[in-house]
């Protein structure tokens, strides 16, 4: 079956695409067979952006803005979607679209008398589904949560089909707009692994850059290869409640959006600007590092760390995370070596979850977002 798998995350810079041929023997997920067929990224443009950013942060937003933007992007899956197909001169059968995700509260907060987890990823489902000419699952995370999970990570499902070892333990480790790692000891069983967020992948760091450099991103680094680490403001930051904090746990712009960004850049305030992307680069690293540390080794041995995200596309921090990693004994890896584009693997997670939810079959790790039970994830529209 050809599946197509659409992302785009909460660095909310783009839609990325995925064609994948998918086969397997039924009720057998071991035995799945992944080929990626073809792989696209299509930026959103600056008003788009500037509209999502707008979205995620405000405190109030005016719910027909809100509908349009569902509605929207939307479309805007479909464009992604019909132009993949004709890139790569093929069709597919079914679509797994994430959707762009506004607000994600994976722990219970009291709300008008009961204390509820709450997320939304907007990008209707039914327009896509319209658009394309075939069925889309979407909005995987909420099945997760009513099963009393978090609702996220949802990727360690690919990462264990994918990554998994008789003979070394492996993390694999997504850098996007937040940084989120999955471990899997040596011949593990799906029971075994066990998935968190470490903390801010990109979006501190491309949150300092637009700020200070007015530059979407830090381009491969450069900015951040001028400056040197506020080593005070870098420990200061590091000794916050989330990263103490024992897995399961989530984080997103809640935590590391908007205002976090604003008060970052306060306590760098004497510093040289380039100074700031630097730290903000060097905690990205450092704490994947003290995730490892804390709450990954102690569990077991763990030899290689796989990187994937666009922060894999990064020089800079990933010379600083190898040079976290020497002292732990674990050694630094691209998903790009396995036959996986850094950038498209979200994307293809998203194709696999789509295909086991049609085939009525659970593709959440509760030992990752701490649900109680498998769920089957998403919504299915049809055309």
């Amino acid at each position: 079956m050809i599946v197509v798998g659409v992302m785009s995350g909460t660095s909310a810079d783009g839609i990325n695409v995925a064609l994948v041929r998918i086969s397997g023997a039924r009720g057998r997920p071991r035995h799945t067979s992944i080929q990626l067929l073809g792989h696209a990224e299509y930026p959103y443009a600056q008003k788009v952006r500037d509209a999502i950013l707008a979205a995620m942060n405000a405190e109030h937003a005016r719910v027909a803005d809100l509908a349009r933007l569902n509605f929207l992007l939307g479309e805007l899956y479909a464009d992604a979607v019909l132009r993949t197909q004709r890139k790569f001169h093929r069709r597919a059968e079914l679509i797994g679209c994430h959707g762009q995700t506004l607000y994600h509260q994976g722990t219970p907060a009291a709300y008008l008398g009961r204390k509820i987890a709450v997320t939304w990823q907007s990008g209707e489902g039914a327009l896509l589904a319209a658009r394309a000419g075939v069925p889309a699952v979407s909005d995987f995370r909420p099945a997760d949560m009513a099963a009393g999970g978090k609702g996220a990570p949802l990727v360690p499902f690919l990462d264990f089909l994918l990554y998994r070892d008789n003979r070394l333990g492996r993390v694999v480790q997504n850098i996007g707009g937040i940084a989120n790692l999955t471990a899997i000891p040596a011949g593990a069983s799906a029971e075994d692994v066990f998935a968190f967020d470490t903390g801010p992948g990109n979006m501190l760091i491309d949150a300092v850059s637009e700020r200070l450099f007015n530059r979407p991103y830090d381009l491969d680094g450069r900015i951040a290869a001028a400056g040197t680490v506020i080593e005070n403001a870098a420990t200061e930051i590091l000794r916050m409640p989330f990263f103490r904090g024992r897995p399961p746990k989530t984080a997103g712009r809640e935590e590391f959006g908007r205002e976090f960004a604003s008060q970052f850049i306060r306590r760098c305030a004497r510093a040289g600007k380039a100074d700031c992307v630097a730290t903000a680069t060097a905690i990205t690293a450092r704490s994947i590092a003290s995730a490892l540390r804390r709450f990954v080794l102690p569990r077991g041995r763990f030899n290689e760390l796989i990187v994937s995200g666009g922060g894999a596309k990064n020089p800079v921090l990933m010379a600083m995370l190898s040079n976290e990693l020497r002292p732990l004994g674990v050694s630094l890896r691209s998903t790009d070596e396995f036959g996986l584009p850094a950038e498209a693997k979200e994307a293809v997670a998203f194709a696999l979850l789509a295909y086991e939810t049609w085939h009525r079959r659970p593709s959440n790790v509760p030992t990752a977002t701490g649900a109680k039970r498998a769920a089957v994830l998403g919504k299915i529209s049809y055309p």
